[in-house]
């Protein structure tokens, strides 16, 4: 069972709190729902109803009459064709508490990178990392555009066809990340792009004590590797045939090139994180630095927990 699928009424669940971050996550939410014949969920978590500081006699926001940002978010969808069935829902609450838990029954969880609050500088907020490290289902963050850009909230994508990109950790695979991936792709009539990377080149020392690339060795490792992501596929590419599939290769750091790659892309997927043995939810490193730098949405897929 893929992690994204909760059942076949699950919603797309869009996060909105007024700003134009989350302007961009709707848009790109509104096609993920329509692509998956889902109901999207519009939800406005308000930090309400809970103490402004700690202590037995903390004052209280209390929630006003009504939701400025949902009606906000109703006037920018008033009279658009083919939206899919609409659902409007205020919660109130710690956002950071709130928001990862809109995604126990949702097939998808979409927001911006960053909304009100915090610091301008930061590309990812807490919220983001929030969700991204703990919601139940894949997370897919929608950062803000890149200086000088249109406004489009997935960039400019050169190529004919669209791109999504996987990021495949080759010896140790996230098989729901590679699932939800080809089946994206697969909605978008797109090409998937598998970046694979393997360690940086294998060095040895000379009689000089100098260090030289090991050229035998590191063609060695990129055969294994390319084996190994060949293996991790071939049971996707049979199940989504129409899927183009481009393998690239690459030596060094995994996280530059899936950045790299973003540019050109309108998704990247990512797991949550490599196993490990240590308690709780965790990022992985690569992952983080993606969802930091990616010049398109990311999807953060995590484990599925059926």
């Amino acid at each position: 069972m893929s992690s994204e699928t909760v059942n076949s009424s699950s919603p797309v669940v869009a996060a909105v709190d007024g700003s134009a971050g989350s302007v961009r996550a709707l848009e790109w939410a509104l096609t993920a729902a329509r692509l998956r014949e889902a109901p999207l969920r519009m939800v406005h978590v308000r930090a309400y109803g809970v103490p402004l500081v700690d202590g037995p006699f903390a004052p209280v926001w209390e929630p006003t009459e009504g939701d400025p940002v949902l009606d906000h978010v109703r006037a920018l969808l008033d009279g658009r064709a083919g939206l899919p069935p609409l659902e409007f829902v205020t919660v109130d609450g710690s956002p950071g508490r709130e928001l990862p838990r809109l995604g126990d029954r949702a097939r998808l969880l979409v927001l911006g990178s960053r909304g009100r609050g915090g610091f301008a500088s930061l590309l990812l907020g807490s919220n983001g990392l929030a969700c991204a490290r703990e919601a139940a289902c894949p997370v897919v963050v929608v950062p803000r555009p890149a200086q000088g850009d249109d406004g489009a909230a997935e960039g400019t994508v050169p190529a004919a066809r669209p791109r999504v990109v996987l990021g495949l950790a080759a010896p140790a695979p996230d098989s729901d990340a590679t699932a939800f991936a080809f089946a994206e792709a697969g909605r978008r009539g797109a090409r998937l792009q598998v970046v694979a990377a393997y360690p940086w080149p294998v060095l040895s020392s000379t009689a000089a004590g100098d260090f030289v690339m090991n050229a035998v060795a590191d063609g060695e490792t990129e055969r294994e590797y390319g084996e190994l992501a060949a293996a991790e596929l071939a049971p996707y590419r049979e199940r989504h045939p129409d899927v183009p599939v481009d393998v690239v290769l690459a030596s060094g750091d995994a996280a530059g090139h899936l950045v790299d790659a973003s540019h050109a892309a309108e998704l990247v997927v990512v797991g949550r994180h490599r196993r490990r043995t240590a308690p709780g939810r965790m990022l992985g490193s690569v992952t983080n630095a993606v969802l930091l730098h990616a010049g398109c949405p990311v999807a953060v897929v995590p484990p599925d927990a059926g």
